[in-house]
């Protein structure tokens, strides 16, 4: 028997509003824009790092926007790293190294951390969340939780087990091992995160907006090029920089305990170097114009966000440093940062000063999320991305690191005793423990300078004025105005204290700048300490 007509019409209006409503709500999810964060290892943006990635310049670049000052908050992998996934200074996520104690992928760091950085937010508002690569240094290890573990918020995870490599690596995959070994066609580990994060496009939702994170080992040491790279670059040197082999009379001592001039067999390492990792950033050249052809085809790239940066820069041969990043200087602090995107308009560079602490919440903003929920320390630079009009922005930003020495001697160097790290056989080491600093990096329209105390005995101060001296050959601590100096010291203590909104709060060059010592929890005698350091500065 047939049900009476009024029904069927009464249900077949119902089905077809139900239809309606839902397909509006596809098409609406669909709209919200996808994003793609493409981050690099060690890639340096001040000696050339750029100049192997011509395709990624043309594909990103060309299309977008261009940050000639971007920065980090520490020149070192895991901190910085930290710093890009919670949006929060070094001070605040309290990760100072590379290392289990310095609380990389801790059982601490995942507890307090990870539930709260940017990829977890977006997941929670709906984004489908896919990371590939090098997470951070200490993931994986047994006292991390192994590889089993698998960060809140991420829908498809393929994590390297620990540092950067090539070949013979493990990745977790949803928490499983996923073994590789020497093959190039099936291993090389900056070709198997194109692989994969081509079939998450292939495989993931249509009906959800999507994030992606792939992290690839270039152009990290070992420095493995594909094998049909082996042979490009083979003419080029590291760059010989008005600061290259170079004595830095006037800074820290552990810069002034390098070797100058370096010796024959120093430069001819930090010269293979140079090519190699040029070499390596080849691959990353193909996985960029991969990942955007098939997003593409797809139809999908015009309503997708790729940013492309790293999490440090490098130095090969400035003051005399043979190769590493760790230090203050501008080699280590910029890094190259790209994004083109819906809004954004083509062949842009923007000379704004942003900081890989302003990732998550630009990335948060550009899905819709209410950053008023979050406790980050950055800003959000979609304003600039968009071309808005009367954006006010900050001229000054944090860098801070903790400096790693070994208890006993260094067997490549005796002579400096304990506490020094990251030593080379000539005896010159990159690190110590009492290379730990703070400073405060301002670009503001009549300044361009960077202010840096060290923790140690010497009670030690770095200035430069980056626009008359863009190499930083002299530091000018002794000879700057009294009144910049002290102007950039208070700011540098209300940067090491701040906290969320606080650490956004205007620069000393900034109009807008108001003093206000109740920002600084620090005691008297702490504040005497400070005063007795710039007295000492000016004076000696």
């Amino acid at each position: 028997m047939s049900p009476p007509p009024c029904l069927t019409l009464r249900t077949c209006l119902l089905l077809l509003l139900l239809s309606v409503c839902s397909l509006g709500r596809v098409e609406g999810a669909a709209r919200k824009p996808n994003i793609v964060l493409i981050l690099t290892d060690d890639q340096d943006v001040s000696l050339g790092g750029m100049t192997p990635l011509k395709k990624t310049k043309a594909l990103i670049a060309d299309h977008g926007i261009t940050f000639s000052n971007a920065f980090v908050a520490s020149a070192l992998c895991c901190p910085s790293r930290s710093s890009i996934l919670t949006g929060k200074y070094p001070h605040n996520h309290h990760v100072i190294n590379n290392t289990i104690e310095g609380n990389c992928s801790s059982k601490a760091w995942q507890k307090t951390q990870e539930p709260y950085t940017f990829p977890a937010l977006l997941n929670s508002i709906g984004y489908q969340t896919f990371f590939a690569g090098k997470y951070l240094n200490q993931y994986g290890a047994e006292d991390a939780g192994g590889i089993a573990h698998v960060p809140p918020g991420w829908s498809y995870w393929y994590a390297l087990e620990k540092n950067s490599k090539y070949y013979n690596y493990t990745l977790s995959k949803n928490g499983k091992a996923q073994h590789h070994g020497g093959n190039y066609s099936l291993d090389y580990l900056t070709d198997v995160l194109a692989n994969v994060s081509l079939d998450f496009l292939n495989y993931k939702s249509n009906y959800e907006p999507f994030f992606m994170m792939v992290s690839t080992p270039a152009p990290h040491s070992p420095w493995t090029a594909a094998p049909q790279y082996e042979k490009e670059f083979l003419n080029v040197s590291a760059p010989r920089t008005s600061n290259f082999n170079v004595h830095g009379k006037d800074k820290h001592w552990l810069i002034r305990q390098a070797k100058t001039p370096m010796s024959n067999t120093s430069m001819q390492f930090l010269d293979n170097a140079f090519r190699k990792r040029w070499q390596t950033l080849l691959s990353v050249d193909d996985l960029v114009e991969k990942l955007l052809k098939e997003l593409e085809t797809r139809d999908e790239l015009n309503n997708t966000y790729v940013f492309f940066t790293s999490d440090n820069g490098y130095h090969t041969g400035q003051f005399s440093l043979p190769i590493d990043k760790r230090q203050l200087y501008e080699f280590d602090i910029r890094v190259p940062l790209l994004v083109r995107g819906p809004s954004i308009k083509p062949n842009q560079i923007s000379k704004s000063l942003v900081a890989n602490v302003d990732l998550g919440p630009t990335i948060l903003d550009i899905a819709g999320f209410n950053l008023n929920k979050t406790q980050m320390d950055g800003m959000s630079f979609l304003p600039i991305l968009t071309g808005a009009s009367n954006v006010t922005w900050r001229t000054d930003i944090l860098v801070e690191y903790q400096g790693e020495g070994l208890n006993v001697t260094d067997p490549t160097c005796p002579a400096l005793g304990p506490g020094v790290s990251q030593c080379f056989p000539d005896c010159v080491c990159e690190d110590a423990y009492n290379n730990t600093y703070a400073c405060v990096r301002t670009i503001a329209p009549a300044y361009d300078l960077q202010y840096c105390e060290f923790d140690d005995t010497e009670v030690f101060v770095e200035v430069y004025n980056l626009t008359a001296d863009p190499n930083q050959l002299t530091n000018i601590a002794k000879t700057i105005d009294q009144e910049i100096l002290e102007k950039m010291n208070r700011r540098l203590m209300m940067l090491q204290s701040c906290s969320g909104p606080s650490c956004r709060t205007p620069g000393v060059f900034d109009p807008r700048f108001s003093f206000d010592p109740r920002m600084i929890f620090m005691d008297a005698g702490s504040q005497g300490r400070i005063r007795q350091k710039l007295y000492r500065v000016t004076q000696t």
